[in-house]
């Protein structure tokens, strides 16, 4: 798969870009802050409909701009598909297929395939769970897109159980209609908290394979890595919000969606005193994590700068190995953009890195020197200049 033309109208830095892609390699090369990352965001989003930099819209769309743009014409085999998006901050999004009628923003997952690879990925290894959480469920979508509904659906029942918790607090007493009322949300949430987890179990139990061998293939393979699910289910959650508990994480790969549900009311009920006292959700996915351990040991805290960087790329690579086998159509395998990573990366680790995603069929590169880039990823050079990018004279 890859992109041969991508419009760009109000959106970050750009009031209108057009640019022309090909197949295989293309590096945007520009100084810090003229808008190379704007550029390959865009893309992220259309894949994902969400960015790498920023949780909400609205830093997407131009300060003198209601709304943003995005538009991209992809190429699969030897189909073409036109895709636009439309983002509208404080509203809904929405999207058009070939020019025909507005649809749901989330109507295009999955028609555009991206691994993005970025500095801000050191978080899934350094930060706190929710970097985590947010990886395992882009991939969920990445892998069936319907899932963006599984997730949505999820945070709307949280939404509402929480401020039935917060209520209940507020007001300082339980009556039995909060009870009852409760009790529905438990079987809501329940429901939907079983849907959420079993997808991530299963993405997670089919991404490990391949994060095992990206980490061989970015490093000497003297140490292994591997990703463990800790779930509310089978632990409490610490001050920090990680799960700690001696449970057999296995355990529950095993179960059905019925059976992870009525895990999930008999937890409901056994913390139903601190949850009233807290007047928050106490289990369930949102508080779940991965733990990612390198050789015995977790790789937060104890591994090195180095290992932690080929442990957030092998998370990233490991992906794009799960897509390639999840979908092998000539032309189905994803685009991969890597930003700004290689002025991170020490010489070695940037030439394992470019050696593996070379071949892609299409890999969009930013960086600010492009000294930076290693000898395998020579490709087309597009310069970046604020607002636009830099046409050579004839």
């Amino acid at each position: 798969m890859y992109i041969d033309y991508l419009s760009l109208t109000g959106f970050r830095s750009y009031a209108q870009l057009d640019l022309e892609l090909k197949p295989g390699v293309t590096v945007f090369v520009g100084p810090n802050g003229t808008g190379k990352t704007n550029i390959v965001e865009a893309i992220g989003y259309l894949a994902s409909l969400s960015s790498h930099r920023v949780s909400s819209d609205a830093p997407l769309v131009s300060f003198d701009a209601g709304q943003a743009l995005v538009r991209a014409r992809l190429v699969r085999g030897s189909q073409r598909t036109s895709v636009e998006l439309e983002l509208n901050p404080g509203r809904s999004n929405r999207a058009r297929i070939n020019r025909a009628n507005p649809v749901r923003a989330r109507d295009i997952l999955g028609m555009c395939r991206t691994v993005l690879f970025a500095p801000e990925d050191l978080a899934l290894v350094k930060g706190d769970p929710s970097s985590r959480r947010r990886f395992i469920d882009e991939l969920i979508v990445s892998l069936v897109p319907r899932h963006a509904a599984t997730r949505s659906d999820y945070e709307r029942v949280l939404k509402q159980r929480n401020a039935l918790l917060k209520s209940v607090r507020a007001a300082g007493r339980f009556t039995s209609s909060h009870e009852a009322t409760l009790e529905v949300w438990d079987q809501h949430m329940a429901v939907a908290g079983a849907g959420l987890l079993a997808a991530r179990l299963s993405a997670l139990q089919r991404l490990q394979p391949h994060l095992q061998s990206a980490y061989r293939d970015l490093t000497d393979g003297s140490k292994a890595a591997r990703a463990v699910y800790r779930s509310t289910l089978q632990g409490a959650v610490n001050d920090d919000g990680a799960v700690v508990g001696d449970s057999d994480p296995e355990e529950l790969y095993g179960l059905s969606e019925q059976e992870l549900a009525e895990r999930f009311l008999a937890a409901f009920a056994a913390n139903r005193r601190r949850e009233l006292e807290r007047g928050i959700s106490l289990v369930g996915p949102h508080r779940d994590d991965l733990e990612l351990i390198l050789g015995q040991a977790p790789a937060k805290g104890y591994a090195s700068h180095g290992e932690t960087w080929s442990f957030a790329l092998a998370l990233r690579l490991g992906t794009y190995y799960l897509l390639l086998s999840d979908d092998e159509t000539p032309g189905a395998g994803p685009i991969l953009i890597l930003d700004d990573v290689f002025a991170e990366l020490d010489v070695q680790r940037r030439g394992r890195l470019a050696g593996i995603v070379a071949g892609a069929e299409q890999v969009l590169v930013t960086a600010a020197v492009a000294g930076d880039i290693p000898e395998a990823l020579a490709g087309e050079q597009i310069t970046v200049v604020p607002g636009g990018i830099s046409v050579p004279a004839l």
